[in-house]
């Protein structure tokens, strides 16, 4: 079963829009992602301003900082 995950990002960054669609095949297999805007609405700028984009695993914390491909992506999700 693939955990759930949010992915950090905010609207206009290029990289965010790659992201999602290196991520949008495993959506597909039923990987639950959340997408969150980090100036929406708790401030989360400080946070990951300059690491966006970021996807990071509900149940455990870990985050994967851009950039990744689909074998990191496999790994990560385990």
């Amino acid at each position: 079963m693939l955990p759930e995950c949010q992915l950090f990002g905010t609207l206009g960054c290029h990289l965010c829009e790659i992201a999602e669609a290196e991520i949008m095949p495993f959506v597909e297999r039923g990987l639950m992602v959340e997408l969150v805007d980090i100036t929406d609405p708790d401030d989360l700028t400080d946070v990951y301003g300059l690491r966006i984009p970021v996807l990071r695993r509900v149940d455990t914390g870990a985050e994967l900082d851009w950039p990744f491909e689909s074998q990191q992506l496999v790994a990560f999700l385990r």
